[in-house]
């Protein structure tokens, strides 16, 4: 005997999944699905104090509870209805073993790509988003990264000589953006890195980054620009280019979100941050992924509820690039 889908008595099934982004079906069946979700529970494990981030998928799905379905004005359809949006479940990572991992969400990203599905993920540290970007690259030959962050996650290679993948010195969440630039998988001349800022470990990173090809914002240079400037060059910039967004959840100032990979103080208020994501509308994004939440510093759940917000609103983002592409 198998438990029927809907019961009539209610106009509604009797049983619901548990544990998935909103609700949203547990399902691998793609057919029907224009965007999925997809968690992917992995970190280098590398930062001396700061552990916890392979935990953030679990706890976003959990504070997502928290979070509604409509925003007047922004939007008033249910965006997971009209995407037929599923929740796939994670990435089979490997703790301990960057390589192997990688490989994996690669070939887990092909799946929702060759489907024709565009990826929802949410993260991990920001070493998963390298893999991501491989399987954009492959379906999107002129992907350009638009990457929020407290660093540039480009990182002068601190391990000279060694074979790439050797180890964590190769692939890790600081040499993100560097690998991705050298293996010319994203446009790096388009593509742009906001939001750097505070104390850091190299002081030519910025540099680095900038000689790397991509243009840079920093944290300092969005403060004399404001929202609105930068949303209007982000547009000029990137208008008709195939979009990965890459969100880090540091962005954002410790004081609302403090459960992060890498707190780092002078960032953007939670309603700041959010209007830049908003603001977003209207750019052709392919994929997104929201990544660096530390549950364990996070003991409020404030973060994980942000981190959440932030999700739906890259599925918005997401519904009105879609409605774009089909004329609506």
């Amino acid at each position: 005997m198998s438990i029927p889908d809907a019961d009539p008595r209610f106009g509604a099934p009797l049983f619901k999944d548990v544990g998935t982004f909103m609700g949203v079906p547990a399902s691998r069946d793609l057919s029907q699905v224009k965007a999925a979700i997809l968690g992917i529970p992995f970190d280098c494990g590398l930062h001396p104090v700061r552990l916890g981030a392979r935990l953030g998928p679990a706890e976003i799905r959990r504070q997502s509870s928290l979070v509604r379905l409509y925003q007047p004005p922004l939007w008033q359809v249910n965006l997971l209805e009209a995407l037929g949006v599923v929740d796939c479940g994670d990435v089979n990572v490997v703790l301990g073993d960057v390589v192997e991992s990688y490989r994996r969400i690669e070939a887990a990203l092909d799946v929702l790509f060759d489907a024709g599905v565009v990826p929802v993920t949410f993260g991990g540290d920001g070493a998963v988003t390298l893999p991501q970007l491989r399987a954009a690259h492959r379906r999107h030959p002129a992907l350009v990264v638009l990457h929020f962050d407290a660093h540039t996650d480009t990182y002068a290679d601190s391990s000279a000589g060694a074979t790439p993948g050797s180890n964590y010195k190769d692939y890790n969440p600081s040499t993100t953006f560097t690998r991705a630039a050298e293996e010319g998988i994203v446009d790096a001349a388009d593509s742009l890195h906001v939001g750097p800022r505070g104390t850091v470990t190299d002081g030519t990173v910025f540099e680095h980054t900038r000689g790397k090809g991509f243009e840079l914002v920093t944290g300092s240079e969005l403060g004399r620009m404001g929202i609105d400037r930068l949303l209007a060059h982000v547009h000029e910039r990137l208008a008709g280019r195939p979009v990965y967004l890459c969100w880090d959840m540091d962005f954002f100032d410790p004081s609302c979100a403090p459960g992060v990979f890498t707190p780092t103080w002078g960032g953007v208020s939670a309603r700041e941050g959010l209007s830049l994501l908003q603001g977003l509308a209207g750019l052709d994004v392919v994929a997104t992924d929201v990544n660096t939440l530390s549950p364990l510093h996070d003991t409020t759940g404030m973060s994980g509820f942000l981190a959440a917000t932030c999700v739906m609103e890259c599925i918005h983002l997401v519904y009105r690039a879609i409605e774009a592409r089909e004329g609506g």
